[in-house]
């Protein structure tokens, strides 16, 4: 049985749609972020030495069983493992090479960004109350000459290919990547308005929310709110 380590309002709710997209029989054990932090419980920590989700347990092998984080490395484990070529390209195509860029680039290059949005729009709530201004105006000048214009750089890449892939980030064919970036894709949606330019962007969400797998994800997912 696979056991997906759930934490609500988080990056496991792609693990369970790429689920929900192969067929598998899974488990969802559930973890409630602390209201006041908004941090992972410790409990996760038993399962995972970092405490964080999404994870997986893989009990269906032989005399043992696997633990596996990040949600990329799920990803590939979980294709390679079950997908019986499903939802990723060739070896060797084009597509595949793209397949594999947009697979790491979500974690390592649009997701750091992102969450330095957060981080800055959160700042002046968490101050006290007599430095809140400074603090305010430092925020909002860090988002404005350093996350601002590289997000905007990045969310206009991923329109372009997105127009020039046919509405997916490898290929014309719906893939695992585009499981991938979905995350990243409905967190800029959830923080920053969309321009004109941006509209391949909103096709993309209307295309993965229309989804059936990304419908029962949800269902058994429980409520997905982005934190803002």
């Amino acid at each position: 049985m696979i056991q997906v380590h759930h934490l609500n309002n988080s990056r496991s709710q792609r693990v369970l749609w790429l689920l929900e997209e192969l067929g598998l029989d899974y488990e969802v054990i559930r973890y409630e972020r602390d209201r006041a932090t908004m941090r992972a419980p410790a409990a996760l920590q038993k399962i995972h030495p970092l405490g964080k989700s999404p994870v997986i347990t893989d009990t269906n092998l032989q005399g043992g069983s696997r633990v596996i984080a990040e949600s990329g490395a799920i990803i590939e484990y979980l294709v390679e493992t079950y997908g019986q070529g499903r939802l990723v390209p060739p070896p060797g195509s084009e597509e595949r090479l793209r397949y594999t860029y947009w697979l790491h680039y979500a974690e390592g290059s649009a997701m750091p960004l992102l969450l330095l949005k957060l981080i800055f729009s959160r700042m002046p709530k968490g101050a006290p109350a007599l430095v809140r201004p400074i603090v305010r105006g430092i925020a909002a000048k860090a988002q404005a000459m350093l996350v601002d214009p590289q997000l905007d750089t990045h969310m206009t890449f991923w329109a372009d290919t997105l127009r020039a892939q046919g509405g997916w980030f490898a290929g014309a064919d719906f893939t695992a990547a585009d499981i991938q970036m979905s995350f990243p894709l409905e967190a800029a949606a959830a923080r920053i308005e969309l321009k004109p330019q941006h509209q391949p962007i909103r096709n993309f969400l209307e295309l993965i929310h229309a989804r059936p797998a990304y419908r029962r994800a949800l269902e058994k997912g429980g409520p997905y709110e982005l934190l803002r």
